[in-house]
């Protein structure tokens, strides 16, 4: 690694033994997000009579609040449950749902051995099944590759803006008539994370949501409803969909999400079941964008890991969020450098926690440069800085880029600082153009050409060595990464979080459902052992 720029093998140690820290704690703990989506696993899915998320309602009717409940896990009582009815999944989830059913009565039967011994088995069974399912889409995902082809990376994505899937779907394949590869859909912001931001005087966040054309719940149905398209229901049509516009085209589309806050569990999940192919899921930018207790993050996200290397489908970790607690501490604003090397701090961390559940280097891709870059004086220089500094400290990680929101003048910059810092070869994994309303050939057009100049200058001048403006940037952003990481190792969250963590100000949205597992039985091992 460049010793001109700093000491980066420093960097890689103190992210390693930050993540090893803190990622045993959340591999140790479950969540209320976690138990909706092993129910999810279990077959169980959509909405009960109230128009409520049917595994959100299970686990809530059982766990409530009890943080002795929670750290048993819903699981067992669940399984008890199906075997003492011998009804399915669907069929109990309703029942749990309606009050019909109390799975703290079943729980009860768990201190019997030879009850506790079928669920055991009931429970292996219906987790064994979801991961067949699950590798039956990985089987299908590399035949479809293995017969159409994938376009040449890096692809070129875009995100769509229709939040119901009836017009979603002619949009989805418009864009593809158009020469994209990769299509993304922004998952609406669940109940939980709408239920604690309201409850906590804070506003929802700037994420789909979709408006039923029914008056009342009473009047709804599944079946009548038009998906959200970031629904399970909508991604699974939106797949089909695709499949059959790839096969005109006689290339693979892939499909893509991102999540709100809390939702990781049950987004690792969808994106198992429904063959999506890129899933965008960063714990440090939930904990310090999303206001996401640090316990709840991790526990959720080390439990998404698991599924998404099963699935193989392909984590994306941004280029790491903005932090700007310190300087509300200090009531002095940080430098472009500085705040570029906090997010570069957490980034690493955040791939860190990803290798360390077992995903494959190549499975995660980083994103290339911070969202608010181009806004900062020099942005290609600095631009030059960033993705090198990446492609050093992220060896065998693809990297992504993402064209940010900004004023006119600063976007129509954005391709030509693009093709100045694309790395060559097949580093570069994906590059996301922002939405359009109208047609977005003209776009695409502009994505391609800047990928072909960076492919060009990449062979015509090899590796170059960064100089001037973009070394100093370079060297301060270590500085500023060095001096992050070691005083999350001293101080831990309240060194990019502010003093309010530690006082308990302003409790973190989900601390109080993470818990540590106190249920040794763990209903996906074996099943979610590496496939073959």
């Amino acid at each position: 690694m460049s010793a001109e720029w700093g000491r980066l093998d420093r960097l890689v140690d103190l992210a390693g033994t930050i993540a090893g820290s803190w990622g045993a704690r959340g591999r140790a703990s479950t969540s209320i997000g976690q138990e909706r989506a092993i129910l999810r696993l279990f077959g169980v899915h959509g909405l009960d009579s109230r128009g409520r998320p049917l595994a959100g309602e299970v686990v809530d009717r059982y766990v409530g609040r009890d943080a002795s409940r929670l750290a048993g896990g819903v699981a067992l009582p669940f399984a008890m449950a199906l075997l003492e009815y011998d009804i399915g999944p669907m069929q109990l989830a309703h029942d749990v749902a309606s009050g019909a059913v109390d799975l703290a009565l079943e729980a009860e039967l768990l201190r019997e051995p030879d009850r506790r011994a079928v669920a055991e088995e009931e429970a292996r069974r219906l987790a064994a099944a979801a991961v067949e399912r699950i590798d039956a889409n990985r089987t299908a995902r590399r035949e479809l590759v293995g017969m159409l082809g994938e376009a040449p990376r890096p692809w070129l994505g875009t995100t769509l803006v229709e939040p119901g899937i009836d017009r979603a779907v002619p949009e989805a394949v418009g864009r593809v008539g158009e020469g994209l590869d990769l299509l993304r859909v922004e998952v609406p912001v669940g109940r939980e994370l709408a239920t604690r931001l309201t409850d906590a005087g804070m506003q929802l966040p700037d994420w789909p949501t979709y408006e039923s054309p029914f008056s009342s719940a009473a009047d709804r149905t599944e079946e009548d409803e038009i998906a959200p398209t970031g629904s399970q229901r909508g991604l699974a049509e939106l797949r089909a969909e695709l499949d059959e516009t790839a096969a005109g085209r006689r290339r693979y589309v892939a499909m893509g999400t991102a999540g709100p806050a809390l939702a990781a569990p049950e987004q690792a999940v969808v994106a198992a079941f429904e063959r999506i192919d890129v899933i965008e899921a960063d714990p440090m930018a939930e904990i310090v964008a999303g206001s996401v207790d640090p316990d709840r993050a991790l526990a959720d996200h080390s439990f998404a890991h698991r599924l998404l290397k099963r699935a193989g489908t392909t984590l994306v970790i941004g280029a790491g969020p903005l932090v700007v607690g310190p300087d509300l501490a200090s009531g002095l604003p940080s430098d472009a450098a500085t705040r570029a090397g906090r997010a570069l701090a957490l980034q690493l961390v955040a791939a860190r926690l990803a290798r360390q559940d077992g995903l494959a280097a190549d499975q995660i891709v980083i994103g290339g440069l911070p969202a608010w870059l181009t806004d900062e004086p020099r942005p290609a220089a600095r631009a030059a800085a960033e993705v090198a500094l990446r492609a050093e400290l992220f060896e065998g990680h693809p990297l992504s880029f993402e064209e940010p929101v900004t004023t006119p003048d600063r976007a129509a910059l954005w391709p030509f600082v693009l093709a100045s810092v694309l790395p060559g070869g097949l580093r570069a994994a994906f590059v996301i153009r922002r939405p359009g309303v109208g047609p977005m050939r003209e776009t695409v057009h502009i994505g391609r050409a800047a990928v072909t100049v960076a492919a060009e200058l990449a062979g015509a001048f090899g590796r170059r060595s960064l100089e001037g403006p973009a070394l100093e940037h370079a060297r301060a952003v270590v500085a500023a990464t060095t001096e992050t990481l070691e005083r999350m190792g001293d101080v831990g969250w309240r060194s990019v979080l502010g003093e309010s963590l530690v006082r308990g100000e302003r409790p973190r949205l989900g601390s109080d459902a993470v818990v540590e597992r106190v249920e040794p039985f763990d209903p996906l091992a074996p099943a979610l052992e590496p496939a073959v």
